[in-house]
């Protein structure tokens, strides 16, 4: 059996075409094949023609396509020489298509904007679907894709979160980076008249530092040649990451946690960081 491949879903958009290039040094990077997919939704409306018609809409639609695919699959050999890659036009919905194949992929790739099928990508529907349903990491195109930076990682003790830690671990491994482990921790609220700011208990900080001390110390010793950055946060999770991503050349979070985390895909964090994080950010689902 071939071995899971790196999957981007392109639309013919230079956001897609910036995707399949990243996807392409992805693949390269982990000795994978790439499928470059389109979701082709025409065959998705009634039509009068019967089964086995097509009209020349239709047909002209799927020739531009299949061209906008072999446009994709182009530029991923180029961005990587000497990876496998291959294209495909399947009907269907793109949310559908990408969560069928992320069942046996290494890795989903997708555009932070995009045309067509995927219009709307970071701030719509198909982003949400995928990368809370997908069963493998999720990686959305974003901000500087070639910064030699660090692997930044949000912690926080669920267990998304170590799966998360697991993976960037490996990526920075992959990648001969450093690894930066944060944790956020919310700063006191003022309260009471002229805000008055209640006082700070230590052990908040002291604990935080030690779970992050936990969840970080058997992945060092896995990859005792990764050299790690340890980093306890007074802040809000979000955008306590979308400023680490300022120098990072990729975020990853887990895609729900627990305090800081809670509800990552589904609330303000994980919105946050796809709209304003400044490197690529993969989201770990299972």
């Amino acid at each position: 059996m071939a071995r899971d491949p790196v999957v981007v879903g392109v639309d013919g958009s230079e956001s897609a075409l910036r995707a399949a290039r990243t996807a392409a040094r992805e693949a390269l990077l982990r000795h994978r094949r790439l499928l470059v997919t389109h979701a082709f939704t025409w065959a998705l409306i009634p039509t009068n023609l019967g089964p086995n018609l097509a009209s020349p809409r239709e047909i002209g639609l799927r020739t531009a396509a299949e061209q906008l695919v072999a446009d994709a699959v182009g530029a991923a050999e180029k961005a990587a020489p000497g990876v496998e890659v291959e294209g495909e036009v399947r009907d269907g919905a793109p949310a559908t298509v990408l969560l069928h194949h992320a069942a046996r992929a290494e890795l989903i790739v997708l555009g932070d904007r995009g045309l067509g099928g995927f219009t709307g990508l970071v701030i719509g529907s198909v982003a949400v679907q995928v990368a809370a349903h997908a069963a493998c990491p999720v990686l959305v195109v974003k901000g500087a894709t070639d910064r030699p930076g660090p692997v930044v990682v949000g912690v926080d003790g669920s267990g998304t979160a170590e799966r998360a830690l697991a993976f960037a671990f490996a990526e920075a491994h992959l990648r001969g980076a450093d690894l930066v482990a944060v944790l956020a921790w919310r700063r006191p609220e003022p309260i009471g008249v002229g805000g008055e700011i209640r006082p700070v208990i230590p052990d908040e900080r002291e604990e935080g530092a030690r779970l992050l001390e936990d969840a970080v110390a058997p992945w060092c010793a896995r990859y005792p040649g990764v050299r790690v950055t340890r980093r306890v946060v007074p802040g809000r999770p979000a955008k306590v990451l979308v400023e680490e991503s300022r120098r990072a050349q990729l975020t990853l979070v887990g895609a729900r946690g627990r305090g800081g985390f809670a509800g990552l895909l589904l609330g303000s964090v994980s919105h946050t960081l796809l709209h304003h994080t400044h490197s690529p950010v993969v989201i770990v689902h299972k």
